[in-house]
């Protein structure tokens, strides 16, 4: 089968993260199954995390329960106990055997297998410093510590991110500037070296800046090359999200491959490195 890692392409490897813990695109979500598949076959695999009741993090995406798992209400307002409890759904919102985890299960567990020393799990936190306490960065640091070698933190919000990042030596980081109006707005202003030029200096530790793909390809297509002055400060760059393998999705990542982007977010790795390396 193939091993939906990465594709070489002139001379350049290009990396496809697992989204949400997703090998195939049928797969459900943040599965403890998937994310220790990952790091022992040497992948990069990322999850989210949000902040709960107990002042720790849970690994979902959504700030409510109602759409990842059995439970309702905020995932703020829900203990710890609570969300070891709730079970994942699957894509068609089905109950699944999975449960929720917290980070310090994750990180539990991941210290007690074999992980691959390429493996790559990116942590990336769905929310802002004001949502920051001091229990839990001290909650972050003792969890990740002893596989931050293996870890990359990374959001929206760098101060967030740098504050986290410093309780666990030696967990890298990346940032993402991207929101829901950014590929409007610098359509309308042409001034994506700009763009680049204030996410870099915003983080200026991020080892990997994340930007969506379709903004990587507009500004090709306005005859901006974003990813060299990456490059040029010694960053890498994931471009995201390839949902799934279709005709048009395949073109943007032939593009995606030319342009030399470090790595690709998929929903479905498998699928796209039979395309790719077949």
């Amino acid at each position: 089968m193939t091993q939906p890692i990465f594709i070489e392409r002139d001379g350049h490897r290009t990396w496809l993260k697992w989204h949400r813990a997703r090998r195939r695109a049928a797969d459900p979500v943040f599965t403890g199954e998937r994310i220790i598949e990952a790091m022992r076959l040497g992948a990069s695999i990322e999850v989210d995390l949000v902040i709960h009741a107990d002042h720790g993090c849970a690994v979902l995406h959504d700030l409510s329960l109602e759409r990842e798992t059995t439970g309702t209400g905020r995932v703020r307002d829900t203990s710890a106990a609570t969300l070891r409890q709730l079970h994942l759904r699957d894509n068609e919102g089905q109950p699944i055997a999975s449960k929720v985890m917290l980070l310090e299960d994750l990180c539990a567990l991941l210290a007690e297998g074999v992980v691959h020393p390429g493996a790559l799990l990116q942590l990336d936190f769905k929310e802002d410093r004001q949502a920051l306490t001091p229990q839990i960065v001290a909650g972050f640091g003792a969890s990740v510590s002893p596989i931050a070698g293996s870890m990359i933190l990374s959001g929206g919000d760098f101060d967030a991110i740098a504050m986290l990042a410093g309780s666990a030596r030696g967990l890298r980081t990346g940032y993402d500037p991207c929101h829901r109006n950014t590929l409007a707005e610098l359509q309308a202003s042409g001034n994506y070296l700009g763009f680049i030029d204030e996410a870099l200096a915003t983080a200026p530790e991020a080892g990997m800046i994340y930007l969506a793909y379709d903004i990587v390809l507009a500004a090709e297509d306005a005859g901006v090359d974003i990813i060299a002055p990456i490059h040029a400060a010694d960053r890498r760059i994931d471009a995201w999200t390839i949902n799934s393998v279709t005709p048009q999705s395949i073109e943007a990542v032939e593009r995606l491959l030319r342009l030399k982007v470090d790595q690709i977010t998929t929903d479905d790795p498998e699928g796209l490195a039979k395309v790719f390396t077949r």
